[in-house]
């Protein structure tokens, strides 16, 4: 597994997988102003000009399997991972996990938050597993979704 960092011209690109992966979530929890497969591609353009994303396509063998985004302001403040996805024929191999890891080896294994939905076990299961805990903030989206928010020192 490695990370190669997308550019501007790969937004077309990450919107497309981006799109297909929370799909599902979308149609689920109707999240439409939060769920990142609603974003247009001129926001995810956006992003990548920004000097303090960091996005990643996750590769495996020739494939990609998904993309992170990591928000680092690289003053001092906390590092943001948002998104993470993997397309889903790739999912439930550890793809998430070792990009996790890959990006902490990029910019430093403390000082990380993000949220997830909270009705997503797994989701949960993968950020507690990899040193996040829950800082006891919560943010309900919608009557069927709640964001929960976490943190890694």
């Amino acid at each position: 597994m490695e990370l190669r960092r997308a550019t501007e011209k790969d937004s077309n690109t990450i919107w497309k997988m981006q799109t297909e992966a929370f799909a599902e979530l979308l149609a689920k929890y109707e999240d439409y102003d939060t769920n990142p497969g609603n974003e247009t591609v001129e926001r995810i353009k956006a992003r990548l000009l920004q000097p303090y994303t960091y996005f990643y396509f996750i590769i495996v063998g020739n494939n990609v399997v998904g993309a992170i985004r990591i928000v680092d302001m690289k003053d001092g403040s906390r590092k943001r991972i948002a998104p993470l996805f993997i397309l889903k024929k790739y999912r439930n191999k550890g793809y998430a996990q070792l990009a996790m890891i890959e990006t902490e080896k990029i910019h430093g294994q403390n000082n990380w938050k993000l949220d997830t939905i909270f009705q997503e076990e797994g989701n949960c299961y993968l950020y507690e597993k990899m040193g996040y805990c829950k800082t006891g903030q919560t943010e309900i989206i919608n009557d069927k979704m709640t964001l929960v928010y976490y943190e890694k020192n």
